[in-house]
Formats: structure tokens, C-alpha cells, sequence
């Protein structure tokens, strides 16, 4: 019965739970396995991972810059999720790298099995039966939509999120059960740490009063009040998350287009995902917005359409169960956040939108899966219904996973569905020339910018190949053109500083850098560059203050390292530079330059036994090492002559 203890009390029924978890676990591994194997990297992986440097260098002082910065986090571009990027950084401590994904792909699909075991123990809980439980929480597992959250590494935060935000959903399940208060503080923490994760799960005290509403039959005064804590913790949420996401990457208000253009966006999007959920083929996880975008598409005509229709169908269905109106009220309340009141995508939808809010719909299915489960014919045509979507969905899923194995594949799976987006033919133009076929890449910027002229970031990224390739006066062409449509592009800068150093024009290369720096402090290369160019000038202090700051965003950066000890050598500071060249040495025993340089500096102190053995081991490793061995010669005529 809806609303009963769930079973908690039979010993027979628990076996029986454990044995469908262990059996639909299988079953999900089994339908997401490729995704171990999968090497593609999609949009903003570069962020999350292979040009994050707090991630790629896993320590105290990473993990502690994850949470402390709030309102700006410096190596994401968006809002503030600091246990999505801890638990990145933990990946590549235990062997994780940008060509060793397998790690991070574990982690994911262990997750999102977790995911699915607890969704099944959650509807186990509401309605009492295990099968039916597993049954509905298999359809999950293999549901090709959430393919994307499992096998895109910057998604970690989604299934994270889903984690805790499902704990917090079983939490308060007991809570209502029990009445114990301490299941109430665990379930409001269970929250806060969803929150940490993503903060797309913000509407859960909502969610938990349409539980209260249905199945519980409890709502009222007191359980409102009871969430209050919960609304409290909502609201700082949302203004970390709009504040962080402001200040480092993009957030269009809600006013900007008019009331009509954010109705359409919902009722699109309403009938979209639906769709998509019960008939997921041809799927993509870039959706562009339509064109125009107004009733004469059809995609936005249906949605209107169709959102008619189903808010009629939800209020008739009253007549008989109010499951499927919660229900839909649950998914529409999880997927608001991410439905285009505020827009931080420049897509429409996402499948990777609905993998928290999607429990929303197993409810009235777990629900009305128990109540056919009573009847033996039902049970059995059940068992026939069900089998059959597993295999199909997880055909499918399996399918998906084949887009993924390659970010190449992924980019042309995107552009058969947007074959006019802009965005996605500069993407696939970086992914090209990343794997040597500069002239396919030249091809896919040009169409790039015939799509988007005003690109400052594909001018840049068009700039930054063409300068590998030697044609560097066009090279500087486009990063200009970018920097005059965009001052505050930082790369641009940068690219434009390194290669106008290249040519030995220091002075406007220094100003380069430094006007990257101005709109990116953090920018590691560009403190190493600038401190490389003002040595040259002969500013030795001034390139140790910058060679500093940028050891103290990457402590391991050798060859900053070693570019200091020059500095520092040139200024008379010879213990320091010493330590500096020691350091290099540690990690490069082999570098015959850098055991020279130790020599110089421990002859200039006098130390010539030491600098002798640093000599030699210079030659050791290069024979032909001629200034060493001059200095060599030098050095054991001081010692004779001692």
C-alpha cells in the first residue's frame, strides 16, 4: 500500500531486495561497460581537467582552493561545485591523465550503478515491493540519457549530485517513517553536499513537500516549517551560484528576451525531454536552439501545443491518482534550474538535464508497477514489458557510447544534428589540429567564422594553429582581429605575446603579457613568460616576482624552476639559484645543462671540489659538452693550485 513501511520489517523481502540490486547493478554495468574505454573529451573538459592545474596536481593546497573560492573559482568557468572538482582531483591521484581516462570513467559509472541502487531502495521504501522496485530502477539504469552524465568527465558534478540528492530523498523517507530527528540533520546535510556538487538540486525542499503531498498525505503548516532550513540553504545557494557564475562565465537574465521567448523555451522544452525519455533515438547532447524560434517552428508550436494537452491530462488524471501529477511536478520542479529561466548554456535542452529530475516520472512507474505486481498475469506481462525495454534501451545506450570513444566521433555526432553551429565546428577544428591534420582544422575554422565572423575565440584559436604552422603573419592577423572583438580574451594576449617574442619584439611581447595578466592574474604560463621575457630585458628582480607567482600556482613547473635559479644567480643570490637548479635536477638527473649551471655557481662560491663532480657529471651524461669541460679544466687548476 502507498504510504506503508516499505517492507523494512520482513527479513524475506530484504534478501529478495538485495539479490535485485546485486542483478540490476550487473545489468547497468553490463549496458554503460564501453564507456571504460571511451577517450573522447567534449567542450569544457579542458576546465575540468586537462588545462586544470588544481585538478592535475592533487594536494591540500588544491583541495583547500576548491572550497574557499566562493564567488570565483579560478580554474572553472562557472558556478561554484567544489566537491565535483575534489573528486576529479582524487581520479588523477589514483593514476587518472588525459590519455588514462579509464579512472575517471570508473568513478562515473560506479556512481551512476550507485545512483541506480539507491533510486531502487527509494521506491522500495515508498511502496513496499522489491521487484517492482528493481524493475523501475533497472529502466533508469540503461536509459540512454544518461549516457552523457556517466561518460562526459566534466559531468561528475551531475552524478554527483543525483548521489547525495537521492540520499537526501531516502533520508527523509526514514524520517517521516521513524520520526527520529537525527535522519531529518542527516538528510539536510545529504542537501548541502548535493549542493557542493552541483547546484542544479537546489528545489529538493520543494520536492519533498510534493512527497508530502503524495505519498505521504501529510502536507500542511508544520511540514513547511520543518523545511525551512532547507529554504534557507536554497537561497544561499542561489545567490553563491549566480554571483560565481556571473562574475566567471556567462548568465543571461530572465528579462532579456521577454516573457513570451522564456514560455516558449519552457514549453519546448517540456515536450522535448519528454519525447526524448520515451523515445530516445537520434540523441545529441548539443541541442541549438531552433530557427526562428517562434511559433512557425514546429518543435516550438508542439511544445506549446503540447504542454496544453498535458497540464489537461495531468488534472483529469486527479480523478484517479495524484501520482502522476506529483510526479511531474517532481521533474519539472529538479530540471527548472537548468530549463532557461536564467540561461548559462548556448543550447536549448540537454539530456544530461534530466538525470536527477527523471526520478521524478519513476514514481508513479514504481508505483503503478507495485500494484500490477499483485495480479499473476500482470506480473508476468510486466516481466515480459520490462525485459524487452531493458534490452532495447540498453542496445541503444550501448550504441550512444560508440559516439564517445573518440572527441572527434563526438563533435561529427553533434554536427549531423546542428550542422550550422558555429561552436561546434571551431571544437572539432581544435580536436583536428590537436591530432596533427592542420588543413581539415583550417577547413572547419573558416566555416566556423563564415557561421560566426565575430568569433573572437576561433580568430584566436585559428591564430594559435596557424602560428604552429609557421604562417605567423596571418597568425597575428587573427589575433588582433580577436583582441578587437574581445580586449579581455586573455589567450589572445598570450598567443600574441609568445609569438612577438618569438620574433624578438620583447618590449610589445611584455605588454602582451601583462595585459593578459590584467584579465586573468592567475594565468600561470603567462607569469612564466613575462618573467622569461623581462630576464632577457635585464629586469632580474622583477622576473623573480613573476617566476614566484607562477611556482605558487604550479609548484612542480621545472622549467620555471630552473628559469628562476637563473634569475636569481644573475642577482647575486647563489644559495637560492643553487636550490632552484637542484630542485630541476631531481627531476630531470639527466639534464647535462642544468648540472653545468650547478658547477658555475658553486665555482663562483669557491666550492671547486663540488663544482669539479658537477662538471664531470655534466660531461658524463654529454661527452661533447665543450663549455663544461673548458670550465672542468678550469676548475682542477684551482684545485692544484690550493
Amino acid at each position: 500500500m502507498v504510504g506503508s513501511k516499505g517492507g523494512g520489517e520482513r527479513p524475506c523481502e530484504i534478501v529478495v531486495l538485495l539479490i535485485c540490486l546485486f542483478v540490476v547493478g550487473v545489468i547497468v554495468l553490463a549496458a554503460h561497460w564501453p564507456s571504460l574505454s571511451a577517450r573522447a573529451l567534449s567542450l569544457d573538459d579542458d576546465q575540468y581537467l586537462t588545462r586544470n592545474r588544481l585538478v592535475l596536481n592533487p594536494s591540500w593546497a588544491s583541495a583547500k582552493r576548491f572550497f574557499t573560492e566562493v564567488f570565483e573559482p579560478s580554474t572553472v568557468r562557472g558556478y561554484y561545485q567544489p566537491l565535483a572538482m575534489l573528486s576529479l582531483m582524487l581520479d588523477v591521484a589514483i593514476g587518472g591523465r588525459v590519455n588514462n581516462l579509464t579512472p575517471f570513467h570508473l568513478t562515473s559509472l560506479s556512481l551512476h550503478v550507485a545512483n541506480t541502487l539507491l533510486l531502487i531502495v527509494l521506491l522500495y521504501l515508498l511502496f513496499g515491493k522489491s521487484i517492482p522496485a528493481a524493475m523501475a530502477g533497472l529502466l533508469y539504469g540503461v536509459h540512454p540519457t544518461t549516457v552523457e552524465s556517466v561518460v562526459w568527465i566534466a559531468e561528475r558534478k551531475t552524478l554527483l549530485a543525483a548521489f547525495f540528492g537521492l540520499w537526501c530523498l531516502i533520508f527523509y523517507v526514514c524520517f517521516v517513517r521513524r520520526k527520529k530527528w537525527w535522519y531529518a540533520a542527516i538528510c539536510q546535510l545529504m542537501y548541502v553536499l548535493s549542493l557542493l556538487s552541483k547546484p542544479a538540486v537546489i528545489g529538493m525542499p520543494v520536492l519533498l513537500l510534493l512527497l508530502d503531498f503524495w505519498p505521504f498525505n501529510r502536507l500542511g503548516k508544520k511540514t513547511v516549517l520543518e523545511k525551512l532550513p532547507m529554504f534557507l540553504i536554497a537561497a544561499v545557494s542561489a545567490v553563491i551560484t549566480i554571483i560565481s557564475q556571473g562574475k566567471t562565465a556567462t548568465a543571461i537574465p530572465p528579462g532579456k528576451f521577454g516573457l513570451v521567448h522564456i514560455l516558449f523555451i519552457f514549453c519546448h522544452n517540456i515536450i522535448f525531454y519528454l519525447y526524448k525519455l520515451f523515445w530516445p533515438v537520434n540523441l545529441s547532447w548539443y541541442y541549438p536552439f531552433p530557427k526562428p524560434f517562434d511559433l512557425s517552428q514546429p518543435m516550438v508550436f508542439f511544445g506549446v501545443v503540447g504542454t496544453a494537452v498535458l497540464v489537461v491530462v495531468l488534472l483529469i488524471s486527479l480523478r484517479w491518482t495524484s501520482s502522476l501529477l506529483v510526479g511531474w511536478f517532481f521533474f519539472f520542479v529538479a530540471i527548472f534550474p537548468t530549463l532557461g529561466l536564467i540561461s548559462f548554456h548556448p543550447v536549448i535542452a540537454a539530456n544530461r538535464h534530466t538525470y536527477f529530475p527523471m526520478v521524478g516520472f519513476l514514481l508513479p512507474v514504481g508505483l503503478l508497477f507495485s500494484r500490477l505486481w499483485d495480479g499473476r498475469k500482470a506480473k508476468i506481462i510486466l516481466a515480459v514489458i520490462v525485459a524487452i525495454l531493458t534490452a532495447s534501451q540498453s542496445l541503444l545506450t550501448r550504441g550512444y557510447l560508440v559516439c564517445w570513444q573518440t572527441t572527434e566521433q563526438v563533435y561529427k555526432n553533434m554536427l549531423e544534428f546542428a550542422p550550422a553551429d558555429a561552436v561546434l565546428h571551431n571544437n572539432l577544428a581544435n580536436t583536428l589540429a590537436d591530432s596533427g591534420r592542420a588543413d581539415e582544422a583550417i577547413e572547419h575554422f573558416n566555416r566556423s567564422l563564415l557561421l560566426e565572423p565575430d568569433s573572437a575565440v576561433t580568430h584566436n584559436n585559428l591564430g594559435s594553429l596557424l602560428d604552429e604552422l609557421g604562417r605567423t603573419d596571418e597568425a597575428i592577423e587573427h589575433y588582433r582581429k580577436a583582441l578587437d572583438l574581445k580586449p579581455s580574451l586573455p589567450e589572445a594576449h598570450y598567443n600574441l605575446a609568445t609569438l612577438l617574442a618569438a620574433q624578438g619584439k620583447t618590449d610589445e611581447a611584455i605588454a602582451e603579457f601583462r595585459q593578459a595578466l590584467r584579465f586573468k592574474p592567475d594565468y600561470m604560463e603567462a607569469l612564466g613568460h613575462l618573467g622569461f621575457a623581462l630576464a632577457e630585458k635585464g629586469n632580474f628582480n622583477e622576473a623573480i616576482v613573476y617566476y614566484k607567482k607562477a611556482l605558487e600556482l604550479a609548484p612542480g613547473h621545472v622549467l620555471t624552476h630552473g628559469r628562476l635559479g637563473l634569475a636569481l644567480a644573475a642577482v647575486g643570490r647563489i644559495d637560492e639559484a643553487i636550490e632552484e637548479c637542484r630542485f630541476v635536477l631531481q627531476k630531470r638527473p639527466n639534464d647535462a645543462e642544468m648540472h653545468f649551471n650547478v658547477g658555475v655557481l658553486l665555482e663562483m662560491q669557491g666550492k671547486i671540489d663540488e663544482a669539479i663532480r658537477a662538471y664531470r657529471q655534466a660531461l658524463q651524461i654529454n661527452p661533447d659538452y665543450t663549455e663544461a669541460l673548458q670550465h672542468l679544466e678550469t676548475a682542477l687548476n684551482k684545485q692544484k693550485s690550493r
